[in-house]
């Protein structure tokens, strides 16, 4: 199992302990995180939500809520307005607040992907303070390869310091995509890249979308470039649309024991289902995060798997 790591150089010694107790408290003292991701609410409005074989309790936001207080995960990443407006009935989830998103609705053909900062790190400050959650990190987008590259790298660079300076964890999304980068998305050199990127804005975890072979297919051994590129910054893999549980499991354990990730960031694949099944592939989710168990013995904790 990974060790926690220092606290980031340059803030002051009351920063770096809180620092240090947020890296805790997401990555429950194992150094990896399972991030629950809710931040398709914006990113891909309500196609993920509705329809299909998404449950019916995904139309209403609080379904997510529910989960993440159920059941055992590192942390729930979703927009501050949302926390916002459910967190008070939710304290005890760590939160983490994604700070810049945009819908689907522009499509690269259109124009390159830009995503900027919704909230200052003064309002993140304030609500930090005065809301009484438990907000261990910050989260924000980058599209390397767009045209407005520049932009997004300058806010993410100054969001992650700021974070810092507050003690709290900063993840990074990390997707190359526009017109520079055209279908190699998910080229594994392009992806190792990305998270070497992520490593010099000196943010603390890189969520990248698990690199392609040749031929279109996952191969955890891929993973071992990026890894070594992102350097001690830890990378984590998007979970993608929903997929069956044992196959998600089995895809994540190769993750960390073969490629040497991290973690995960997954939220489709947990939240399309409905809260009991959720929860549960939550806890065989954690199983092999946290807990360093082996896929049959998270699969276990499925009951009937889906």
């Amino acid at each position: 199992m990974p060790k926690i790591p220092h606290a980031p150089l340059g803030i002051p010694s009351d920063s770096a302990r809180r620092w240090i107790e947020n890296y805790h408290l997401a990555t429950q003292d194992s150094g990896r995180l399972f991030l629950m991701a809710g931040d398709q609410k914006v990113e891909h409005l309500n196609d993920d939500f509705v329809g299909g074989s998404v449950a019916s309790d995904d139309a209403d936001p609080e379904h997510l809520f529910r989960i993440a207080s159920a059941a055992p995960i590192g942390c729930f990443a979703a927009q501050m307005g949302l926390i916002a407006r459910y967190g008070s009935d939710y304290r005890e989830i760590p939160y983490l607040l994604k700070l810049n998103s945009k819908t689907h609705l522009i499509k690269t053909a259109q124009r390159d992907p830009v995503s900027l900062q919704w909230q200052s790190m003064a309002q993140v400050h304030d609500f930090v303070r005065y809301s009484g959650l438990n907000v261990v990190g910050v989260g924000y987008t980058i599209y390397p390869g767009s045209e407005f590259e520049p932009t997004m790298l300058s806010e993410a660079a100054r969001m992650i310091h700021d974070a810092h300076a507050m003690g709290l964890l900063a993840v990074i999304w990390a997707y190359p995509r526009g017109k520079a980068v055209g279908t190699k998305e998910q080229d594994p050199h392009l992806i190792a890249g990305a998270t070497g990127l992520v490593s010099c804005l000196g943010a603390d975890f890189a969520k990248v979308n698990p690199p392609f072979d040749a031929q279109g297919s996952m191969d955890a051994e891929l993973l071992g470039e990026a890894v070594a590129a992102a350097g001690r910054t830890q990378v984590i893999c998007a979970g993608g649309s929903e997929t069956s549980a044992v196959d998600f499991l089995r895809r994540l354990h190769d993750q960390i024991h073969i490629g040497g990730t991290q973690g995960c960031a997954t939220g489709r694949n947990v939240h399309q289902r409905s809260q009991p099944d959720a929860v549960r592939f939550c806890a065989a989710i954690h199983a092999i995060v946290v807990k360093n168990q082996g896929v049959d013995e998270a699969v276990q904790l499925l009951g009937d798997p889906a």
